[in-house]
């Protein structure tokens, strides 16, 4: 499941120690294993071999440039959501052509650079959008190549604010819509309907969304297929990843004591259940995964720098909190804690609010977990911290954003430096 385990009493990211790290490049510092990250990209890939497909990584994940170069020399295609991902992708040394892009929001320039590098595809969320996309694409004499987002009004059953197919989500054309839609957009002189897209959340961990999702749309991608001849269609991302403690462990031998309804959604178990509806099609199928490839391939490192006990809790005060990884503030989100110092097997278990230095009660990494005792001046590391971690931290109260590092076996390469006082207002002018 990842690459982090503890050696010689101290928690290591592959082959090299984390506590080496923090004391060479600092805290908070977040760590990447490109192993795992490997490892989750090749077990996705090798289970869809069975159909004509794509793994396109879903970019708003985890988007420091040397995990995008990691996954293009993998030969990954990639879901964008910005023209800044897409200028990423580039950087990086990717392959335009190996973009769709997705987002209900995107402005006339993003339009004109993802036409101007001819990427595979732009996926669109309205009819609005398209006629707009249209009206661009005249402008510079060009054909965009487009496939609508669907909405099949399946519920995920995850998190409010990770839920996207659903009718009461911003996202995609509802389904009863969705053929009059593309009827309409054929006759638009500057548009070829290359496709069909859906996506219908985020951390998923049972597949019978996802096959109920298939099952309805499918029938929809083969009549347009037959209609506009349409040359993909997009299941979207969404699996999920294991964050509770318990699971942790990463121990194949223990999941497979456990009964098959409570084990995680492996690749091919996602795989078995939807290829069978998928195959008859013909289309090429593209994936669109962020978190189950970044995911659990992160930690962030952070130091104790406090502990404040009062009358009704003891608080850890740490030197990271919501402006470096903001899910346990904004989507309740879980993240286990460790002590980078491996804890003794009876050893001392605390009950205790982790929190930040943010002015904010809404800066904490856990309230009221029991977890392994550690004090001022230890370093722990929250797991699973790969994806929706560096891509959503800030520079709230003026902290600067911390370093990034890659580790690759016992390499580890430093793939973003950590902020200065002097970067934080080198933009501003007075």
């Amino acid at each position: 499941m990842h690459s982090f385990h503890y050696n010689d009493g101290s928690l290591h990211c592959e082959n090299v120690s984390l506590s080496a790290l923090a004391e060479k490049y600092g805290t908070p510092l977040y760590a990447y294993s490109a192993g795992t990250i490997r490892d989750h990209f090749q077990k996705l890939d090798q289970a869809f071999s069975g159909v004509d497909h794509e793994v396109a990584y879903a970019v708003k994940a985890n988007s420091n440039l040397s995990v995008l170069r990691l996954l293009v020399e993998m030969g990954s295609g990639f879901d964008i959501v910005s023209g800044g991902e897409l200028f990423r992708i580039l950087k990086a040394g990717g392959d335009p052509a190996k973009c769709t892009f997705a987002g209900v929001g995107k402005t006339r320039a993003e339009i004109e650079y993802a036409l101007e590098q001819k990427i595979y595809s732009i996926n669109v969320e309205s009819e609005e959008e398209a006629a707009f996309i249209n009206e661009v694409a005249g402008e510079m004499n060009v054909t965009a190549p487009i496939a609508f987002r669907v909405n099949p009004n399946v519920d995920a059953k995850t998190h409010k604010y990770i839920s996207t197919g659903k009718s009461e989500n911003k996202f995609g054309i509802d389904f009863d819509l969705i053929a009059g839609a593309y009827e309409r957009a054929s006759k638009l002189p500057n548009l070829q309907l290359k496709g069909l897209q859906m996506h219908i959340g985020s951390q998923l961990t049972a597949v019978d969304p996802f096959v109920e999702a298939v099952e309805k749309v499918a029938p929809l991608a083969a009549q347009l297929k037959s209609d506009y001849g349409i040359q993909f269609f997009s299941i979207g991302g969404g699996i999920g990843i294991v964050y509770d403690p318990a699971l942790e462990s990463g121990k194949a031998d223990w999941w497979e004591s456990q009964p098959e309804e409570s084990r995680p959604l492996t690749p091919q178990k996602y795989a078995d259940s939807v290829i069978p509806v998928l195959e008859p099609l013909g289309l090429k199928i593209l994936l669109e995964p962020g978190r189950f490839i970044a995911g659990n391939a992160g930690v962030l490192l952070s130091r104790c720098l406090y502990e404040k006990k009062g009358t009704a809790k003891t608080f850890k005060v740490v030197d990271s909190g919501m402006h470096q990884l903001i899910r346990p503030a904004l989507y309740e989100g879980y993240h286990e804690i460790v002590p980078v110092t491996e804890p003794a097997a009876d050893g001392t278990v605390e009950s205790v609010d982790v929190v930040g230095p943010i002015c904010e009660t809404g800066d904490f990494f856990c309230q009221n977990r029991e977890i392994a005792s550690f004090q001022p001046g230890d370093l722990i590391a929250l797991m699973s911290a790969g994806a929706y971690g560096m891509v959503m931290a800030s520079t709230y109260n003026s902290h600067p954003l911390p370093a990034e590092i890659l580790v690759d076996g016992d390499e580890a390469r430093l793939v973003r430096e950590r902020q200065t006082f002097e970067d934080l207002i080198a933009p501003e002018l007075l």
